[in-house]
Parts: C-alpha cells; sequence; structure tokens
C-alpha cells in the first residue's frame, strides 16, 4: 500500500534493541526492505524484515565511535561493494564506513572538528557530511576532497541533489545554502530558526524543516514555494515518500506527522517526548525512533497492522505518558476550565485533534482517530515535576544540542553567562574552559565545578578513562577513536597528505605528433596520425606567456615616470638599469641579471596602482629567468611578493594589473623555486585568482584558464589530490562563465592532465558533473583542438 491510497497508518510493529535515544534511521539498501539505526548508545544496528510475522529481526550491533551516534546513511553498491555501504556520524567528530557484514568499520574518517550530524551520499562514492564545527566536507572513498564554508553556525542537515554538483546544506544560522562544484551558488532565508532537516522532491524541488515549527517548500532557483504549520515544537526530521510529493516529519511534540497534498492527513503521538527520525521504506511504511530508545514502524497495509494485543499495549503506554504542560504542545492549559470524561461523547472535527478533559482531579490529553471514529488517550497532563530538563539532549546553545545550559551569574551588577554542559564531559575541565572563554577568574574554578556536580546530580554516564584527569591539562581525557584500526597507510595523515605525494607516472610522455604544439597553434591538424593520437594531455610542461615588446614597456615605464610622485619617481640611472635587465630576460641573453637590478625592478613594482603596469610587465617577462625566479620565489622574500601579486587580483582593481599579475603567476612555473613557492600558496592563490572570473576580458580569462592549467601539470606530478579537487571546483567554475574558445581549450586540458591516470579524481569530476558541463565543446568546428581535446577528455570520463 502506497502513500497515496489514502488509508490511516497504524503501528506495525515496537522494536525494542537501543538502550538510549534512537536519534538517525536511513532504509537499507540490503537486505531488502530493511533499514540502519543509529543511537546515543553509540551503536549502528542492520534490522531485515522478518518473513514470519509483521516484524524485523536486528541482523547486526555495529560499533566504531567512542560517542554518541548522530546520523546514517547508504552509500551506493560499487564494483568493489555490490551491496554498498553504511556511513554512520557521530559526537567524537568521526564518520565511520561499515560493510553491511561486518560490525566493525572498514574505516573511519577525521577532519569534522566537532559533532557530526547529517550524512548524505551521492553517485560515484562521493559522500557529504556536515557537522556542528559550522562546516560542510565532501569525501570520495577515504579522503576529504574539499570542505564547504560560509555557514556561521552548525550545519544540521545536508543533502546532495540528484543533479550532479549540487549540493545543500542547512544550518543553526537559520539558513540554507546550495553549492556547485564546492562554491555557494544561493542562499535561502525564510526559517527563523535553526535548520534541522532537508528532503529532495526533485531536481527542481526541496523540503526544509525546523525549530520554527514550519517545513517549507523550495525550489533551486531560490522561492519559497510553500509553509505548511501543523507542529508545535522543533521539527527534527522530514522524509519523502517515494514517487511522489507526501511527506512525513517528526518532532520535539511527541508527534509523528504524515503530510498529503500539502495537508496534515494523519497525527501520530508517540509515548516519548523526542520524536528525533524517521525514513520511509520502499513499500511506504514509516519508521520513527525516538528518545525511548524504541524503533516503531507504522503501516497503512492491513496484512501488515499489528494485532490487536500489540496495538492495545502500545495506546496503553501512550496512556500512561505524562505530558509537560509547560512544552507547550498542547496549548495554554487552565486546568480549572476543562470539562469533565461526558466531552468524549462528542465526536472529534479533524484527524489528530486533541482534547483535554478533568477527571478526579486528574487532566488527561485523548487525540481524535478519524479512521477508527474514537478518541484515543495520549497521556496524563501533570504539573511540572521540577526537573530542569525532561529528555536528553534538549537544550539548545549557539545551535548545538546539550543536556544542559546553565546560566550562572558571577556577581550581583555584572552580566550573566551561559555555560553549556553534557553529562559525558568532565564539570572540572568544563568549568576550567567556561572560564577562560569568558575572562573569568580561575578563583571561581571551585564554585563552577561543584555548582555543575550539584546541578546534573547523578547524571553522570559511564566514565570513558578511570584514571584521575587534571583539570587543566586535562591529560588521559582525549581517548583517541579507533585510531589503531585506522586504514591510512603509516606516517600519512589522510587530510594534509603528508606522505602521500607518491611521484605520478611522469615518465610515459606522449611526444606531439608532426612538431605540433597546440598552445601557440602552429601547423596546422592535417594529418591522420594527428587525429587519433591524444597530443594534448597529460601536459607535462608549464605553458607560459613570452612574447613582449622591450620598446614599448620601457617607452611606457618613462611616459609614466614622469607624471609619478617624487617619492616613487625613477632616476635615469633606473631606467637604465631596468632596460638591461629587460633585454637580459628577453633575448635569451648570456647576462644574468644583477642583485641591483631586481632591487630596482622591486622598487618599480610597488608603484601606486594607476601606473605600475608596465613594471609588472618587466616582471612577468623577467620571472622566467631561472636567476629572477630564485630571487623572488626562494625561502626569504617569496611572501612579499606573492602579497604583491594578489593585491593586483582584486576584481574591482585594474583589468591591466589583474591580467599581468595572472601571466606573472603563470611564468612563475618555469623554474622549481617557483614550482614550489606556487604549490604552497596554492589555496591562497587559487582562491584569489578565482575571483578574475567575474570580468569580460577575454585575455583575463586566458590568463586565468592557463595558471589553472599550469596548476594541473604539477598536480599531476604529485598526485596530491586534495589539490586536485580545489583545481576541478576552480576549473568547474570558470567553465560556466567563460566564452572565449582559447580558454576553454586551456582549461579542458587541465582537466584532461588532472584526471589522467587517477581513478580517484576521475570519479570526483563526475560527481561534481564537469562532464555534462563541458559536452557542448564536442561540436565546436574552429579551432579543431577544443573539440579534439574535448572528445579525449569525454572518453575519460
Amino acid at each position: 500500500a502506497m502513500a497515496g491510497e489514502g488509508g490511516a497508518y497504524r503501528l506495525r510493529c515496537s522494536l525494542v534493541g537501543h538502550r538510549q535515544d534512537v536519534r538517525g534511521l536511513t532504509c537499507g539498501l540490503f537486505p531488502p526492505g530493511g533499514f540502519v539505526s543509529v543511537s546515543r548508545d553509540r551503536t549502528a544496528r542492520l534490522w531485515a524484515p522478518d518473513g514470519l510475522n509483521r516484524g524485523f529481526t536486528e541482523m547486526h550491533c555495529m560499533s566504531g565511535h567512542s560517542n554518541f551516534v548522530s546520523c546514517v546513511c547508504i552509500i551506493p553498491p560499487s564494483d568493489l561493494y555490490p551491496r554498498g555501504l553504511i556511513a554512520t556520524g557521530g559526537n567524537d567528530h568521526n564518520i565511520c564506513i561499515f560493510t553491511v557484514d561486518n560490525t566493525a568499520p572498514l574505516y573511519t574518517l577525521k577532519g569534522h572538528k566537532n559533532t557530526v550530524c547529517s550524512l548524505s551520499s551521492g553517485k560515484f562514492g562521493t559522500l557529504l557530511s556536515g557537522s556542528w564545527d559550522t562546516t560542510a566536507k565532501v569525501w570520495l572513498n577515504d579522503r576529504c576532497m574539499m570542505t564547504l564554508q560560509g555557514h556561521t553556525a552548525a550545519i544540521w542537515a545536508v543533502k546532495i541533489l540528484p543533479e550532479q554538483g549540487l549540493m545543500l546544506t542547512g544550518s543553526a544560522d537559520k539558513t540554507i545554502k546550495l553549492w556547485k562544484a564546492g562554491r555557494c551558488e544561493r542562499t535561502f532565508t525564510g526559517h527563523e530558526d535553526c535548520v534541522r532537516g532537508l528532503a529532495i522532491l526533485s531536481e527542481m524541488e526541496f523540503l526544509s524543516c525546523a525549530n520554527d515549527a514550519s517545513v517549507r517548500r523550495w525550489q533551486i532557483s531560490g522561492e519559497c514555494l510553500q509553509v505548511y504549520y501543523g507542529h508545535t515544537n522543533y521539527i527534527y526530521s522530514i522524509s519523502v515518500f517515494p514517487h511522489c510529493k507526501d511527506f512525513v516529519t517528526t518532532g520535539e511534540d511527541r508527534s509523528l506527522r504524515i503530510w498529503k497534498q500539502g495537508e496534515c492527513a494523519q497525527t501520530i503521538r508517540l509515548p516519548a517526548q523526542s520524536v528525533w527520525c524517521c525514513c520511509v521504506l520502499d513499500n511506504g511504511d514509516i519508521v520513527v525512533g525516538a528518545s525511548d530508545g524504541i524503533i516503531r514502524v507504522f503501516t497503512a497495509s492491513l496484512e501488515r497492522t499489528a494485532s490487536a494485543e500489540e496495538i492495545q499495549v502500545f495506546e496503553n503506554e501512550l496512556s500512561q505518558a505524562s505530558i509537560d504542560p509547560k512544552t507547550g504542545d498542547l496549548g495554554d492549559i487552565n486546568a480549572n476550565d476543562l470539562p469533565g470524561r461526558e466531552h468524549l461523547k462528542d465526536p472529534g472535527t479533524r484527524d489528530g485533534q486533541t482534547r483535554l478533559i478533568k477527571d478526579n482531579g486528574k487532566v488527561e490529553a485523548y487525540q481524535w482517530s478519524v479512521s477508527e471514529g474514537r478518541w484515543i488517550k495520549i497521556g496524563d497532563v501533570v504539573g511540572s515535576s521540577g526537573a530542569t530538563q525532561q529528555t536528553s539532549g534538549k537544550v539548545l546553545f549557539e545551535g548545538k544540542e546539550y543536556d544542559y545550559v546553565f546560566t550562572i551569574d558571577v556577581n550581583e551588577s555584572g552580566p550573566s553567562y551561559k555555560l553549556p554542559y553534557n553529562i559525558t564531559d568532565d564539570p572540572w575541565l568544563t568549568a576550567y574552559n567556561f572560564l577562560q572563554k569568558n575572562d573569568l577568574n580561575t578563583m571561581f574554578l571551585d564554585q563552577v565545578a561543584k555548582f555543575i556536580i550539584d546541578n546534573t546530580k547523578g547524571q553522570t554516564l559511564l566514565s570513558t578513562s578511570a584514571q584521575y584527569s587534571d583539570p587543566f591539562t586535562g591529560a588521559g581525557r582525549y581517548v583517541p577513536g579507533s585510531s589503531s584500526g585506522s586504514s591510512t597507510i603509516p606516517a600519512a595523515d589522510p587530510f594534509t597528505g603528508a606522505g602521500r605525494y607518491v611521484p605520478g607516472s611522469a615518465s610515459n610522455a606522449v611526444a606531439p605528433v608532426g612538431g605540433v604544439d597546440p598552445y601557440t597553434g602552429m601547423g596546422a591538424y592535417q594529418s591522420a596520425a594527428a587525429k587519433a593520437q591524444n597530443i594534448y594531455f597529460p601536459k607535462k610542461d608549464a605553458v607560459t606567456f613570452d612574447q613582449a615588446n622591450p620598446t614599448q614597456i620601457l617607452g611606457k615605464l618613462k611616459e609614466l615616470n614622469g607624471s609619478a610622485s617624487e617619492e616613487h619617481k625613477l632616476t635615469e640611472d633606473d631606467l637604465i638599469i631596468l632596460e638591461k635587465l629587460l633585454s637580459a630576460t628577453c633575448n635569451n641573453s648570456s647576462e644574468t641579471p644583477t642583485a641591483q637590478q631586481l632591487q630596482t625592478l622591486w622598487r618599480a613594482v610597488n608603484w601606486p596602482e594607476d601606473i605600475v603596469f608596465p613594471a609588472l610587465d618587466i616582471l612577468r617577462v623577467s620571472v622566467r629567468h631561472p636567476t629572477v625566479n630564485e630571487n623572488f620565489c626562494s625561502e626569504k622574500d617569496h611572501v612579499q611578493f606573492i602579497i604583491l601579486l594578489l593585491k593586483f587580483l582584486n576584481p574591482n582593481g585594474k583589468q591591466a594589473n589583474q591580467l599581468l599579475a595572472l601571466r606573472a603567476l603563470c611564468n612563475c612555473f618555469v623554474s622549481q623555486a617557483g614550482q614550489k613557492l606556487m604549490m604552497e600558496q596554492r589555496d591562497e592563490i587559487m582562491t584569489q585568482a578565482i575571483e578574475m572570473k567575474s570580468g569580460t576580458n577575454k585575455n583575463i580569462h586566458i590568463a586565468l584558464a592557463t595558471l589553472t592549467l599550469n596548476y594541473a601539470v604539477c598536480l599531476h606530478q604529485v598526485n596530491n589530490i586534495e589539490g586536485k579537487a580545489q583545481c576541478l571546483s576552480v576549473i568547474s567554475t570558470v567553465m560556466e562563465v567563460v566564452q572565449d574558445l582559447e580558454a576553454v581549450f586551456r582549461l579542458l586540458v587541465a582537466l584532461g592532465t588532472l584526471i589522467s591516470d587517477d581513478t580517484s579524481a576521475v570519479q570526483l569530476a563526475k560527481s561534481l558533473g564537469v562532464d555534462s558541463q563541458i559536452k557542448k565543446y564536442v561540436s565546436v568546428s574552429e579551432p579543431a583542438k577544443v573539440k579534439e581535446c574535448c572528445t579525449f577528455v569525454l572518453n575519460l570520463l
């Protein structure tokens, strides 16, 4: 029975197994019809449908996290793992990857600096993770490919969209962001509190749910199409029915709600305060996990509905639940005005309607069931018990969940401070960190620690380490996760990639046919041999900008020197020195540039923006000379050199300076010193250079494409996958905007060079949707090299 058949949902079964809150659920691929659950009890469990009756059997209990497990997703099957993989994220900041038939992790992904609370898988083995550290990360197999930065608070929800290369993140900063090739394309605003869940409806639409108790339907283009209200408290999770636009939500108001045609069609109350998660199975059944540690499955199918006895047990549990009026789940309650039991003789008007009655001084809550035509008791309404915290993980502070958030007043007149605390924390260490963070005197340490201990009496979980721990250094406290079972090569840190630079296969170069150089375009492409053979990539050497007209450059320099202010003016001698430098570096002359010439050049390139370009041009030409390259790029001066060039890559600056700075950066790659510097500063240089895509100047676009190509040449030799990921992201982003075919050609060669001999890079390029981006260039007739190179690249993809 699919959701569309309109039957009401009733209990199918209750599954006991987890010892604490069930925080995440996902449909499994194997066994068919099964699902995976994760919990605060630090385990993940795989459930298979029980052939004989209406239940499920726990097949495996997987453990690998040293703290709560908060999310789970399935990585689709691959040749290596035909049954797919299971990924789980936890409060230990790690992601564990399991096979379906082993209870220990295959490997662990480390890199986030706080709880990993959301996971989503894409095609080609990519995985997207969201964390309280405000970042999302894109992983391929066991490596982090890119980090999505831009949210200002915890990322609670992530989803990879079916259209390749698009990713969504929802955050405690109340916004949702859409990312393409690792860059934020759009920010969706509208929610008034933390965004907690995302669900994909189609390639063009998605849903979000939030702590503001609303669900929103969005178009990818940015428009909010609809807002759905129904829940009375935080909505934690949202899941879509297969093949339609109906969906289910769960939240802090003890309910599961089923939405059809945009209306809340059914509300199912549960005997637990927090209904953390839900997922819809292929047959339309709904699985929910809650703070009581029990998983419940609901079905609209009569064959799968639980027996009358089981449903009675469930209703009894529900009727015995105590509802705290302070949560506001039932509206404002004034016990004196409530009617008596006779009020239940009148039928309800809609499914899920609640009614409160007073019986012998006790307040009871009932909910109307349309399908059964009766009022079902959903609990006793009790006065507040005075406990600060009924359920685990309720309090949010700065967008993260804590067991407690205390307000501490250090002195009467001063401000009060918030102190978040989890029962797994060390009270002394927490107190010390709290005092440090708020610049408070450490003499309050005993007082604050004692306050925490007194206010959380009896609320400690199993201590993770028995040894005494010094509250200041926290020695012995940071129990490393399962680092011994790590799958990385010894001494290789998967994030910095140390020990990873395995020289690529730089030896199998293909010699250009007929001496044709595709860059300068000399020689036409007539020979049949040239057509069949890939002469374009992998490219082995940097491409440089060599043409120069010394007479023109010096003429312009002299002219602008005339208008320079006194402090910047060069003397006649200086101009002669620069002329010598130009001739030494232009005409393959045997002269070596001198220290004096380089000092004069450095003074000239520090001229004001409006007159500096001829000096920059001299720098561009001369940096190809090994002596000059060594001088500017070696250890002692390189910082100022890079700062100088990056200063010109300012979108609001002069185009001539932008162009010459990009060309100078390209020319740095000719020597060892320059390559080393360019690779060390890759992140800053690429991040700044990509800003140059916004203009329309084709020469700037060609220089930007060439810089990317030179990086690809270096990255191909060292096989650094993180660097390749950044480079692919740049290629994909720049490809969107450039019109000039020479720039397109150089980007295609860069792409081909990056993915040659590297299956991970090929997978990553596919997952970013680069193949669909470049297809159009196959039909370019002139110049032929664009079409040919594009065809070779597509063959690899």
